[in-house]
């Protein structure tokens, strides 16, 4: 039985992961801090901080697992500091309570294209959130890469909605996948035996549900 930390459950793929370790004889346990309630869940504990790093730092409980859902958009999050804040600092923050918490396994849902290098803003966060993850000498890191993510969200992103029939016509890593695809894989990812200590799942590594 795993006992599991889960940031970003109220978010698109947190979720739907969420549902998916409500449901699995595997997980004992959920901790899942969020900036809002969620509705009362078996095997959730939720914990309610306006920053995530609140509830973070007094955590002292051992786990197995921990899997990072967070992410927002510029736009949405309304400063470039403010997206840092959260797309890496409290992704880094998650990662870096798992490994004093004894956790063995690290799940985060990265982006296509992520590059520290990269000339654009986004990209670059997501690079160089995923390289200071690696630097955190985990035994086992799972790096998932989507491209334009499909689902019902809380609010509209019109760009979103614009361009999701365009990418879903892509090929490969391009073309977009639903969030409800995105948890399974990473819900997958935490029981398959790996054999490198970093795995990464790009976009048309991501199985699709065709039963929509």
């Amino acid at each position: 039985m795993s006992r599991v930390l889960l940031t970003g459950a109220t978010g698109l793929v947190g979720g739907e992961l969420l549902r998916l370790l409500i449901d699995d004889p595997c997980i004992s346990e959920i901790i899942a801090p969020t900036r809002r309630p969620l509705p009362a869940m078996r095997k959730v504990i939720n914990p309610v901080e306006a920053d995530l790093t609140d509830v973070l730092r007094p955590l002292d409980q051992p786990l197995d697992q921990v899997f990072c859902c967070l992410g927002t958009t510029l736009k949405r999050a309304g400063s470039k500091p403010a997206f840092v804040h959260v797309d890496y600092t409290l992704v880094v923050d998650t990662a870096l309570t798992g490994r004093r918490l004894g956790a063995t396994h690290m799940l985060v849902v990265s982006a296509h294209l992520a590059n520290s290098r990269s000339p654009f803003f986004y990209n670059r966060v997501k690079g160089e959130m995923e390289n200071s993850l690696r630097q955190q000498g985990w035994p086992r890191l799972t790096l998932i890469r989507p491209s334009l993510l499909l689902g019902e969200r809380d609010e509209q992103r019109r760009g979103e909605s614009l361009m999701a029939p365009l990418f879903s016509l892509l090929p490969g890593n391009w073309r977009a996948v639903a969030a409800r695809d995105v948890a399974r894989a990473m819900w997958q990812q935490a029981f398959t035996p790996a054999t490198e200590p970093v795995t990464v799942v790009e976009s048309a590594q991501i199985p699709r549900d065709q039963r929509r």
